[in-house]
């Protein structure tokens, strides 16, 4: 395959409802798209998020890497081995850039399935995505009227395991958690997301045992790579810790000496892309830690796909995945057709039309609205 260009985009869709957590609320998506084309006409696409709160990203930061690395791309990557050769001899610079590199590689994979008529996980030496896969409940920090709909919407379409996210405030936190408790009906499996809320054990602590339920995982309870700090929550109250924004390469995995005591949250965008990601997948089970799939809020099913790529090679190492929304959260996905969990959280890959097809099988719905991404632009956006 020869590279020809690479062209950014964003894709500015508003979300159905405004999305609320500790770290950020929003209205409408803010990702980063690229286009790959080849020199014979075809084109794969790629996307990344790039969210200031978890790697320090933002669309300018984005759009500047893009245009800075481009040419490089374009001039080594013509196969498997030559991208995985490019991201070994720029790590660095994808390590401060992870969002907009996985834009880039996930438009190179599509792009190189595409013009050798191979799935993405052919083009890697890996097994395609089959059977069943299985989503987790995401409730948001909500009023508390709408997390109760939310909370009963999820209930009565079968799903079993949720994740929570907290606000610090105890009685908030305590009227979001109580349905958890209820002895009656069948059992539900939980986790909690604090989003980096607190800045002492104590604190965490303090909180945990005022719910009226004990989760069985937390995630990012204190500031962002406070290691020991959690394990200090971890030994006092017997839950796993989940690593988000503490987590963002295999490198990081050396810390985790007591594997017993830690989950990873593996985004595909926070990670830098496919091939990142399943270095950290191979690292987890090496060392036995448990490893959730999750997503940014707002990705389209580009990165849902992506991520089905890894959750297949985490295989029995998955504790839960997030994420496969679509148009469920989208008023439009970027996408035909649009991944999206059905009863119970289950996507059924054998229903998706077109998914075994070369690339990632994914076809650029016209009526999108890509807009065209350059770092001016990009600033322009960021401007109150």
């Amino acid at each position: 395959m020869r590279l020809e260009r690479l062209e950014a985009y964003t894709f500015p869709m508003p979300f159905k409802t405004v999305i609320r957590h500790a770290s950020a609320s929003r209205r409408q998506v803010e990702n980063l798209i690229v286009v790959a084309h080849a020199q014979d006409g075809q084109t794969g696409f790629g996307e990344g998020c790039p969210r200031e709160y978890v790697t320090g990203e933002t669309m300018v930061s984005g759009s500047r890497f893009i245009a800075q690395h481009a040419d490089s791309l374009i001039a080594e990557v013509g196969d498997a081995p030559s991208l995985r050769a490019w991201i070994a001899s720029h790590r660095d610079a994808i390590d401060a850039n992870p969002a907009a590199f996985c834009a880039m590689e996930t438009a190179v994979l599509d792009l190189l399935g595409k013009t050798r008529k191979q799935t993405v996980e052919e083009v890697l030496g890996l097994k395609f995505p089959f059977g069943e896969f299985r989503y987790s409940a995401v409730l948001a920090d909500w009023p508390y009227p709408l997390y109760r709909w939310q909370h009963g919407r999820y209930r009565v379409r079968g799903f079993s395991d949720y994740k929570a996210k907290l606000s610090g405030d105890v009685y908030r936190d305590r009227r979001k958690l109580r349905p958890f408790s209820s002895r009656s009906g069948r059992r539900l499996r939980l986790r909690v997301d604090a989003n980096n809320l607190w800045t002492t054990p104590d604190e965490c602590q303090n909180h945990l045992n005022a719910m009226p339920v004990a989760p069985f995982a937390i995630e990012e309870p204190l500031r962002s790579g406070d290691l020991q700090g959690c394990r200090q929550i971890a030994e006092a109250t017997g839950l796993q810790i989940i690593l988000d924004e503490s987590l963002a390469r295999a490198g990081q995995m050396e810390a985790l000496h007591d594997p017993e005591r830690w989950i990873v949250n593996l985004r595909v965008s926070k990670m830098g892309g496919v091939i990142r990601s399943l270095e950290v997948a191979q690292e987890a089970a090496r060392r036995g830690v448990g490893v959730i799939v999750g997503c940014h809020v707002g990705e389209t099913s580009v990165l849902s796909r992506s991520a089905l790529t890894v959750m297949q090679a985490v295989g029995h190492g998955l504790v839960a995945a997030e994420g496969a929304f679509g148009t469920q959260l989208l008023r439009r996905d970027l996408t035909v057709p649009s991944l999206r969990f059905d009863w119970a959280g289950r996507l059924e890959l054998g229903r998706v039309a077109g998914l075994g097809a070369s690339g990632f099988g994914l076809d650029l719905d016209p009526n999108a609205g890509l807009i065209p991404l350059h770092p001016q632009r990009a600033q322009e956006m960021e401007q109150p």
